[in-house]
This record gives structure tokens, C-alpha cells and sequence, in this order.
């Protein structure tokens, strides 16, 4: 089976990422090697992960992929965790609209060398998916790559969350109570799972504004491929609302992440490779 193709662009991260996975494959004896791969929206985290996983297949690395994105809750779960807690947690992506438990039946159940359905979520329907379409990862496993725009993150301390960083938390959060309850989700359940890491690897945006570029470039692409009625797509205002969902802590990660994680690959605005940094 033949590589197939990606950005030219992108070589060089999958280079540096691969020669990472395989020098830890090397030093441990625990399975699965679990793989953090971090990276704000748009940065191509989700299509690095897949090239690597068809690399690592094609050298007889049985491997999985296991997207935070498919650990959503239920519309009703989050339905309730609105009423109960914020109604800004209708919204998906950040810290507390996430089953943590699913993700860590996923790790556990490969640890004891078992069989594994792969949660997939609907975001057409904003639901998630029936089990029938879930994915599946083998009892041989050897890598599964865990992939998000917050794999890995830490809370911020208290103190950092008092002042709004954007216009939607300053009209829609004033009392800082959906900051303070994501903050509280990320310090708890969270490091329960980002603790089964073995290694931590962040794309790294140069700022927040790239960010917003490359998921608006994303949600202009979606557009030329679909019927404009179709579910889920966003006017350029609607996009920007709710990319300031993530500002937060995708501020936070760019500021505290680099210095800890494993290997950092540092990108321009064009996702060309700047700089790659390895921990020493």
C-alpha cells in the first residue's frame, strides 16, 4: 500500500513525529503507547495523526486513532449540563462537554489487551454516533494516537480566569461561571486521562489570530463542498462566536505547553514548519 499524499508542507511534521513515536516504541514495554497529539483548530493535527497512522500500519505497527472530538457527550447530557451548570455548554469543545470515562474504557481495555469499540460522534447531528458506525481497535494495538485541540492542557490557576478574554465571555459568561466550571473539569477528570500520555507532541500556532484564519479557511472549504442549508454550517460572525469558545485556553496552551511537551513543532501562518524542539 502506497503512502498517500500530503502537503508538502506537512513532511516534515510527520517526519519528526514518526522518528518520535518510534524512539519511544523503543524504550517502553507498555501497550498501547499512547500518543498526545495537540494542536488548535485548523492546524492539521487530525491530518497528521492519519498520515502517521498509515505509515506506522504500512511498517507493521498496529495502530488507532482516537479523536477527543468523538469523546463528546450527548446532545441530552449537554442539554442538561446547560440548564444545570451554563447555557454555554450547549456548545461543544471545551473542558466538561466530554465523556472522560469513555476515553479511559477506550486505554484500559488495551492495557488488558482486549478488543475496543472507537466512540465517533455525529456533528452533523450534533449527537453522537450509534454504536453500529463506531470504529474498532484490535487487542494488538500498539500506538494509539490521542488527538485534540486540548490534549494535554492544565488548568489555569484561579486567578487568571476573573477577567473576560473576549467579547463572549464578557456578555454570555459576566460571573465567569462556564470559565470557572471548564477550568474546574480540565483540573479533575481531565489529568486523569492527559496521565495516560507516554508522549506529548503540540503543533503550535504562532497566535490565537492564526488560529481563527485557519478555522475560518476550514469552514469557506466545507462551504464549496456542501448545500448551504446544510446542517452545521456557520456565517463567518456565527464562526467567529464560536471559535471564541476555545480562546481561552487555546491562549493558555500556546503560553504553557511548549516548555513541557515531549516535542514541539512550531508552524507559521501558512502551517509551514518554523521550528521543531524536542525535550531535552
Amino acid at each position: 500500500m502506497e503512502e498517500p499524499s500530503i502537503e508538502k508542507s506537512m513532511q516534515p511534521s510527520l517526519d519528526a513525529v514518526e522518528e518520535a513515536v518510534r524512539r519511544a516504541l523503543s524504550h517502553t514495554v507498555r501497550r498501547p503507547l499512547v500518543v498526545g497529539l495537540c494542536g488548535a483548530q485548523g492546524s492539521g493535527k487530525s491530518t497528521l495523526a492519519a498520515a502517521l497512522a498509515n505509515r506506522l500500519e504500512r511498517a507493521g505497527i498496529a495502530t488507532a486513532i482516537l479523536s477527543i472530538d468523538d469523546l463528546y457527550r450527548t446532545r441530552s447530557e449537554r442539554e442538561e449540563l446547560a440548564r444545570r451548570v451554563h447555557p454555554l455548554f450547549i456548545t461543544r469543545g471545551v473542558p466538561g462537554t466530554h465523556d472522560i470515562a469513555l476515553g479511559l474504557h477506550v486505554i484500559e481495555a488495551l492495557e488488558q489487551g482486549r478488543d475496543v469499540a472507537l466512540p465517533r460522534f455525529d456533528k452533523a447531528h450534533d449527537d453522537r454516533a450509534p454504536p453500529a458506525v463506531w470504529g474498532k481497535a484490535g487487542a494488538a494495538t500498539q500506538v494509539l494516537l490521542l488527538e485534540g485541540w486540548c490534549i494535554g492542557a492544565r488548568p489555569q490557576d484561579e486567578t487568571e480566569l476573573a477577567s473576560p478574554i473576549n467579547r463572549l465571555e464578557r456578555d454570555e459568561d459576566p460571573q465567569g461561571l462556564w470559565r470557572g466550571h471548564a477550568n474546574a473539569a480540565l483540573a479533575g477528570e481531565y489529568q486523569h486521562l492527559f496521565a495516560r500520555i507516554d508522549l506529548l507532541i503540540l503543533l503550535a500556532a504562532p497566535d490565537f489570530d492564526t488560529v481563527l484564519g485557519w478555522r475560518t479557511e476550514q469552514e469557506h472549504e466545507l462551504r464549496r463542498t456542501v448545500p448551504p442549508e446544510a446542517p452545521g454550517i456557520m456565517s463567518d460572525a456565527a464562526l467567529a462566536r464560536f471559535v471564541e469558545h476555545y480562546e481561552r485556553l487555546t491562549r493558555h496552551i500556546l503560553t504553557e505547553m511548549p516548555a513541557r511537551a515531549d516535542l514541539v513543532i512550531a508552524l507559521d501562518a501558512d502551517r509551514r514548519v518554523r521550528k521543531i524542539m524536542e525535550k531535552s
